[in-house]
């Protein structure tokens, strides 16, 4: 049983659930917009989140070297490193205009993670915007690049699913954010810092209104989407809802990164 748990915590800690999360929601673009199925940006995604999360959670770790990499961190790395031959292969047989899309995420990645300009911390660090950052990420790698490779215009409904989207990741953040209230440095500035937690649950409710309707705008009008979409809200409102410090550390790291992947689950059983 003990085994099993290790196991378990190091599928999370190495970051391939969120990986996980990630690929669904490429696979749900690729749907969204009757792309056919395209298995160099899904796995480029896939593999490309291990490599930015592990780098972002560890690259502080590893740099100032205060303690000896346990066995775990070791096997994270090496992880790591394999998705990274992954990320090479599967970038090179992406379109050109798609590669420069995803140096240009990577770019942001990078902003988030490392101090460019003097007398400042990494993004990360700066008050308010970490969230903002971490939802552009998002937006850019599973929405703009499938639609870019695949050469599709980016018109109306690509905008309205860009805002879907960006609301989507701010509102499955916010979760992660109030559960973390309590060991967040109060410099971060995060929304449940600023505005409390009780409103912070209430923003995220109210995001979700424009979320389900901004559907009924769109050119290509799918009847079976708004089944889908409302059931994926009232699953975020739920863990928001009942979202608080007290909660274990699997309610965020795995249930709530488990909504996207759910969601494209229910597309394929719907």
């Amino acid at each position: 049983m003990i085994r099993i748990q290790s196991l378990f915590d190091f599928y999370l800690k190495s970051s391939i659930h969120v990986a996980l999360s990630v690929y669904a929601l490429v696979r749900m673009t690729q749907y969204m917009f009757a792309i056919p199925y395209d298995e160099s940006i899904a796995f480029f995604a896939f593999f490309g989140t291990i490599v930015g999360y592990n780098f972002v959670k560890y690259d502080a770790l590893a740099r100032a070297k205060k303690r000896m990499m346990r066995n775990e961190l070791k096997l994270i790395a090496f992880l790591s490193f394999i998705s990274f031959l992954a990320v090479g292969f599967y970038f090179f047989q992406l379109e050109l205009v798609t590669q420069i899309v995803a140096v240009a995420v990577l770019i942001l990645t990078l902003l988030y993670t490392l101090p460019f300009f003097p007398n400042r911390r990494n993004a990360r660090n700066w008050a308010g915007v970490k969230i903002y950052i971490v939802a552009l990420c998002w937006v850019g790698v599973t929405l703009m690049l499938p639609l870019v490779n695949a050469h599709h215009a980016l018109g109306q409904d690509f905008f309205i699913k860009c805002v879907q989207r960006f609301i989507l990741v701010f509102d499955l953040i916010l979760v992660f954010e109030i559960i973390d209230l309590n060991n967040d440095d109060p410099h971060l500035k995060t929304v449940p810092q600023q505005i409390g937690v009780k409103r912070t649950k209430l923003l995220g409710l109210l995001l979700l209104v424009p979320f389900y309707f901004l559907e009924f705008l769109k050119i290509n009008f799918v009847e079976k989407q708004l089944l889908v979409n409302l059931i994926l809200v009232l699953m975020l409102s739920v863990f928001l809802v009942f979202s608080n410090e007290k909660r274990s550390k699997y309610y965020s790291s795995f249930w709530v990164e488990s909504i996207p992947v759910i969601w494209w689950l229910l597309v394929v059983l719907l």
